[in-house]
C-alpha cells in the first residue's frame, strides 16, 4: 500500500465542503473512493485495473462520472483558488495536449461544441488556455480545439480575469485590442511586442522573467498521464481531470 495515494485528514477537511450532500443511503467512504479516483487519473489506469485497496472499480467510476457531470471537481478547484490565490500579478498562456485515438473523434455532438479536438501539424490536439496567479498556480482554464489561436482563449478568459496589477504573457498575446482591454480593467500588460511591429513595445523585462512559472505549471500538470494525453471523448470529463490534477498538485 506504500505506493498508493491517500488523502490526509487535513486535505479531506479542506475538500469536504465541496462534496454534494448524500441522500437516502450514506455514500461509501469518501476518502477511499476519492483517493482511488486521484490514483487512477494520475497514473492513467483503466478503472478495471484499480488496486483492490480502493474498493470496487465500478464504485470509483460511478463516483467519478457522477461528480464530473455535476461539476464537483471544478468547484473544488475554484473554491480553493478563491481562498489562497496571489493575484497581484496574473499570467496567461496555452499548451497543446495530445489526443489519443480513443478520444479523437471530430464528430460534433448535437447542440454542443464538439469534442474540442483539432488537427494540427503535431496531430490531433486539444489546446488548454490557462490563467495563473503570481506564483504560477492555475486559477482559470479554457479549452479549445488545437488549431484555435491564443487570441481566442485570451478573449474568452478576459471577462473572468481577477483584479490584478499586472498581466504577464508572451508575444503571442501582443495585440492592441488586448492591451486596451487590459488597461480598461485596470491591469498593466507586461507583454513583449511582435517582431513585426515597426515601433518596439516597452515592457518590464525583470518582471517578465517570472513568466517561466506558468511554463513550469504546465510541466507539472502534464506529470498526470491522463492530462498529458487526452483519453476522454467528453470535454467535460477531461476538464474535470485537469481540475482534479490542479487541485491536488497546487492547492491541497
Amino acid at each position: 500500500m506504500s505506493n498508493l495515494f491517500w488523502l490526509s485528514d487535513e486535505q479531506m477537511a479542506r475538500l469536504r465542503s465541496f462534496f454534494p450532500k448524500s441522500h437516502a443511503n450514506p455514500r461509501i467512504d469518501d476518502r477511499r473512493v476519492l483517493s482511488g479516483i486521484i490514483f487512477i487519473n494520475c497514473n492513467c489506469l483503466r478503472w478495471s485495473d484499480s488496486p483492490p485497496e480502493y474498493g470496487l472499480p465500478k464504485t470509483l467510476y460511478n463516483r467519478w462520472k457522477r461528480w464530473s457531470d455535476m461539476g464537483v471537481f471544478a468547484r473544488m478547484m475554484e473554491g480553493l483558488t478563491s481562498e489562497a490565490a496571489d493575484r497581484k500579478a496574473v499570467m496567461i498562456d496555452a499548451t497543446y495536449l495530445k489526443a489519443h485515438r480513443t478520444a479523437s473523434s471530430l464528430r460534433f455532438e448535437k447542440g454542443g461544441r464538439g469534442r474540442l479536438i483539432g488537427r494540427t501539424k503535431g496531430g490531433m490536439n486539444t489546446k488548454l488556455h490557462a490563467v495563473t496567479d503570481a506564483n504560477g498556480r492555475p486559477i482559470k482554464f479554457f479549452m479549445t480545439a488545437g488549431r484555435v489561436s491564443d487570441y481566442t482563449g485570451a478573449a474568452a478568459l478576459l471577462s473572468n480575469l481577477p483584479e490584478a496589477e499586472w498581466l504577464l504573457a508572451d508575444r503571442g498575446y501582443d495585440a492592441d485590442w488586448y492591451r486596451e482591454a487590459l488597461q480598461d480593467k485596470g491591469i498593466k500588460p507586461c507583454i513583449p511586442g511582435q517582431k513585426s511591429r515597426g515601433k518596439p513595445v516597452k515592457y518590464d523585462k525583470g518582471r517578465y522573467k517570472r513568466r517561466n512559472r506558468i511554463e513550469i505549471m504546465f510541466g507539472r500538470l502534464k506529470d498526470w498521464r491522463r492530462v498529458a494525453t487526452r483519453y476522454d471523448r467528453c470535454p467535460k470529463g477531461f476538464l474535470s481531470a485537469i481540475a482534479l490534477a490542479t487541485t491536488v498538485i497546487f492547492w491541497l
